[in-house]
């Protein structure tokens, strides 16, 4: 969590400072997780629970951009009734994101790279010389793309509707390759003046 909010400041001050010629929005929401009914290679669906969500985005060139994104599982589910875990899905992106007519909607069309981690919690902690876990990672490349609507409440305010869809490399814990996340996120765009 610490990398994320060096990266948020980073990225935060690097609009403050382009604020006139460029556009930055952060974003908090939640969703939940479902997946196709796919018979694949593990004995799990990945479906359900909370999965809270941080965002932002860099529109740098009018309404191309970069982005990122974190979501992780709020509480630990049981896998096989055995073994409590929790997946995080981490994503780096580009972003397109066009005014719909009107300057209080907008699109948000994306797609890029990450890795999907599922963390086992075990009984007893692994330590190594950066520290001490209370479990062991199983770690995935992905792809993902997706979209939300961006819907101005008051002034720069924004309530989005959104879904993404990762396309899991090797994920031999569930029967799926392709979670889908769908959601709503409120944020904050710091845009500049017309």
């Amino acid at each position: 969590m610490k990398k994320i909010a060096v990266i948020f400041a980073f990225s935060f001050l690097l609009a403050t400072a382009a604020h006139a010629q460029a556009q930055f929005d952060a974003a908090f929401g939640v969703g939940t997780i479902v997946t196709p009914n796919l018979n694949g290679p593990g004995p799990l669906q990945l479906n359900g629970g909370a999965y809270p969500a941080v965002s932002a985005d860099f529109l740098l060139l009018k309404n191309f951009g970069v982005g990122g994104e974190v979501s992780w599982r709020g509480s630990q589910a049981i896998y096989a009734n055995i073994q409590p875990y929790r997946p995080i899905f981490y994503s780096f992106y580009g972003v397109y994101a066009p005014p719909l007519g009107t300057k209080r909607a907008s699109l948000e069309l994306l797609g890029g790279i990450g890795a999907e981690s599922t963390r086992f919690y075990q009984q007893f902690f692994n330590c190594n010389f950066t520290g001490c876990t209370d479990y062991t990672s199983s770690n995935h490349f992905s792809s993902v793309v997706g979209g939300g609507l961006r819907l101005y409440v008051k002034g720069n305010i924004f309530i989005r509707p959104e879904a993404r869809v990762y396309f899991v490399n090797n994920n031999n814990e569930f029967n799926t390759t392709r979670p889908i996340r769908t959601g709503v996120s409120i944020g904050y765009s710091f845009r500049p003046e017309d």
